[in-house]
């Protein structure tokens, strides 16, 4: 505002000057053309005449020859010396008696010989004084737009902040534990925020739901078979071999089976916003590794995807192809094929072997959520109750059908969002 109005200074001083110069321009043309067509008897003393002074308003100053004449006689010596230059131009004459400052234009030309100077003036200072109270008038308008403005942007910004400052409202409820999710009730542009800020809410009540119900399952599993081995313990007239010691192995062997499986299971990331894993070069260091482990029987890694990374932790991606793959080379006889694909909404894994199968009846029970790893279907079972969970912690779809090696197929679907 303070440039746009140092710069309307500018312009309307400079178009009051180019007004004028046109009028005085205007002007002295005309009184040339009189002069021409009545001269020699053109009479300079006309020019003091009220006549010019009342059409024109404008000061008059004459020299034809050595004949000098004044509209106005007053200021004769201010004129008088711009009257000896017989040069056209515009002039700017100072009156300092009074303090006028005067715009004029001079022309100059001769006729038979004789010289001629006309010089036709306007005081300035009336209409530079006009032109600085109508700039005064332009400042205080602009001020007071310049104000409201101000006012308005922060009523905007006031505004625009208010659901902002909602959800700081809703998040301190959160923390004090007086809601439970933050309303969607917010313009547009913050319901992305918000679905994902409820979103992260919904994850970590997910992991705290799996993580107690995991500790539940491992504490009623293991609390009879160690009251049992305590029992057995504590009896010193109770002999430990034979049966009795074979069965204290295998409950601890169950046991320490159970540790590891929710050890597995407490260990899931489950989906995190910017975790990524590379599921093409994680799955070849997998087949390449377990190619290793089982020498004589082929792995093959065919993959068609558009894109290098997959929005599934690392670690948790690591553990779901490892024990799928695992389980496809222990039961294969000769061959384990893992393929990698994705379609417009998910992305999917298949691993299949030529092993001995299980039966349509059996595949329910696959990975069933509260099963013993030793107590599982033997075979594919091993380790796809990790896997399940895994699954169902990104929404996904695990399907268990018949190969067309002739084995088991295990597909897995996992949301690309």
């Amino acid at each position: 505002m303070g440039v746009a109005w140092l710069i309307h200074g500018m312009l309307l001083e400079q178009m009051s000057r180019d007004f004028v110069h046109e009028r005085l321009h205007q002007e002295a043309e005309f009184l040339e053309r009189q002069i021409r067509q009545t001269y020699p008897d053109f009479d300079a003393a006309l020019l003091a005449d009220s006549y010019f002074d009342e059409v024109s308003h404008h000061t008059f100053a004459l020299r034809i020859g050595d004949r000098v004449a004044f509209s106005h006689p007053s200021r004769q010596d201010e004129f008088q010396p711009w009257l000896q230059n017989t040069r056209t131009s515009f002039l700017t004459i100072e009156e300092g008696q009074v303090g006028a400052s005067f715009l004029a234009f001079r022309k100059a030309f001769e006729m038979a010989g004789e010289p001629i100077v006309i010089i036709v003036a306007e005081d300035y200072s009336l209409l530079a004084n006009s032109q600085q109270e109508l700039h005064l008038w332009t400042a205080v308008v602009s001020a007071a737009l310049l104000l409201f403005l101000v006012l308005l942007i922060l009523l905007a910004v006031h505004t625009a902040l208010s659901p902002v400052k909602q959800l700081q409202r809703e998040l301190g409820d959160l923390r004090a534990g007086a809601r439970d999710r933050l309303s969607l009730d917010v313009p547009g542009e913050f319901e992305g925020l918000i679905s994902e800020l409820n979103r992260l809410l919904d994850t970590l009540d997910t992991r705290l739901e799996r993580s107690r119900q995991g500790m539940a399952n491992l504490s009623h599993s293991i609390k009879t078979p160690i009251a049992a081995l305590v029992k057995i313990l504590a009896d010193r007239n109770t002999p430990v071999e034979g049966s009795l010691r074979d069965q204290m192995v295998s409950r601890l062997a169950g046991l320490d089976s159970q540790l590891e499986a929710e050890m597995h299971r407490s260990s899931f990331a489950g989906p995190q916003a910017g975790k990524t894993a590379a599921p093409e070069a994680q799955v070849r260091e997998i087949v390449w590794m377990l190619g290793r482990l089982y020498e004589n029987k082929q792995f093959h890694l065919e993959t068609d995807l558009d894109q290098p990374r997959w929005p599934v932790e690392e670690h948790d991606f690591g553990e779901l192809i490892g024990n799928v793959v695992d389980n496809a080379g222990k039961w294969a006889k000769s061959d384990v094929l893992v393929r990698l694909t994705q379609n417009q909404n998910d992305l999917v894994i298949e691993v299949e072997d030529d092993g001995p199968g299980v039966e349509p009846s059996a595949r329910a029970a696959l990975g069933s959520r509260g099963l013993r790893l030793d107590e599982q279907t033997e075979g594919h079972g091993l380790g796809l109750a990790i896997v399940r969970d895994i699954v169902e912690s990104y929404n996904g779809h695990l399907l268990f059908s018949e190969s067309r090696l002739g084995g088991l197929l295990v597909r897995i679907s996992l949301p690309k969002a």
